[in-house]
Parts: structure tokens; sequence; C-alpha cells
């Protein structure tokens, strides 16, 4: 939270099981991933993951995308941080000043039907503290990547649709799926035909990889 403090030109994001399956067949998606500082590793595979390949020794935290956005909203509560919302619908973005009322809200911005050139004027002219993107991967981190010269030099975050914790309405998990690592389910009973292909088919497929890169090294 420092660099937000700071006001510091500094890009976060995250990475999945999820982003990591279509990083495969999207090279400009790899390429913005790298003018990232910081790449969040998000939920049980990718944290299975990195244990496997560098030990089980390594100190890596587990921490869902949706438990850092809710520590942010109590930092940015606490310090009167700005904060613009660029992503997701309208009415999503409506809900987040009734959802949290001491959220100094710097202005939004919805993610569809944009115009880039009025997004960054538009930021520019609120001058935020946080930018916090939500346009799902890998379109956010590719306009990030675009356009992070352009804009105001403060964090950026890229949090897909994260921008519902912050309005209330993504219907997280049980706390007890949460700790094992399988909030996933829970996503997937909520949203069905948006996520099946994902999760059922995702996620064996993620496995496959990962497998064979550590025992095959391909």
């Amino acid at each position: 939270m420092i660099v937000i403090a700071e006001k510091k030109r500094f890009l976060v994001t995250y990475v999945n099981a999820h982003c990591s399956n279509v990083a495969q067949n999207d090279p400009e998606y790899v390429s913005s991933l790298k003018k990232f500082d910081i790449i969040h590793p998000d939920g049980i595979g990718v944290w299975f993951a990195l244990h496997l390949f560098y030990g089980w020794t390594m100190n890596f935290p587990r921490m869902t995308g949706s438990d850092l956005y809710e520590t942010m909203i109590n930092y940015s509560k606490r310090f009167n941080w700005k904060i613009y919302f660029f992503g997701d619908t309208e009415e999503t973005l409506s809900r987040i000043s009734l959802q949290n009322p001491d959220l100094v809200i710097a202005g939004c911005s919805s993610g569809y039907n944009f115009s880039t050139k009025a997004v960054i004027e538009s930021i520019r002219d609120a001058n935020p503290d946080i930018l916090l993107v939500g346009l799902g991967v890998p379109g956010q981190e590719k306009w990030v990547a675009d356009n992070f010269e352009k804009l105001p030099e403060i964090p950026v975050f890229c949090i897909g649709d994260g921008i519902k914790v912050f309005s209330g309405t993504k219907r997280r998990g049980p706390l007890f799926f949460r700790m094992i690592g399988l909030e996933w389910v829970s996503r997937l009973f909520a949203e069905p035909v948006r996520l099946f292909r994902r999760y059922i088919f995702g996620i064996p497929f993620f496995i496959y990889r990962i497998l064979k890169a550590k025992f095959y090294g391909i």
C-alpha cells in the first residue's frame, strides 16, 4: 500500500489458472504482462504450481483477488484514497457508493462501448489515487499496457470482475470452501453458463500443462 500513499505509477494484475490457459494462445497478452510490476498469483491452482516448481518450503502466501480487494476497501476508507473504477456495467458501478458510502469515488466509466480517449481524459480530470480496471482477461492487461503512459502516475490494478466485490454483487463461497481452495465451485454454481467451460475443461487442462512442464520440461 506504500505505492498508493506515495502516488507512484505501479501496475498490478493477477494470474490464475484461467489466465495461464489464455496465455498459451495469446502472445500479445503475454507481452502485456511483462509490463506489469507485480503479477499476483490468484487461486489454488497457481499457488500449487508455484510450490510444485519451487518447492514446498517456499513461503508463497495464498490470497485470492477478492481477499485483496476487501483489504483495499478498508485501507481506502481509512486514508480517504480516491478510486476511479473502469469496467463492468453502469448498474454495477452505480451500486459501489451504495455498498460503500464512506468510499471516496473519483469517477467511473463502464467497460462496454467505451472510447479509450474519453476514458483517459476522464481519469486524468478526476485525479484519483488508485485506478481499478475491470475489463476481463486479457483485455484489461492489453488496455493498461497500451495506455499506462497516458495515465496519471498512480497505481493501476487490473481486477477483472473484482469490481463486483466493491459493489457487493459478487457472490463469494462459504468460508470453508475459501480455506480449502474450492471457492471456484461456488462460483460455478452461481454462474454455470458463463463459467462451465472455464472450470470443467480449463482446470484439467491447466493441471495437465503444469504436470507436463514439471516432469517433461515442455
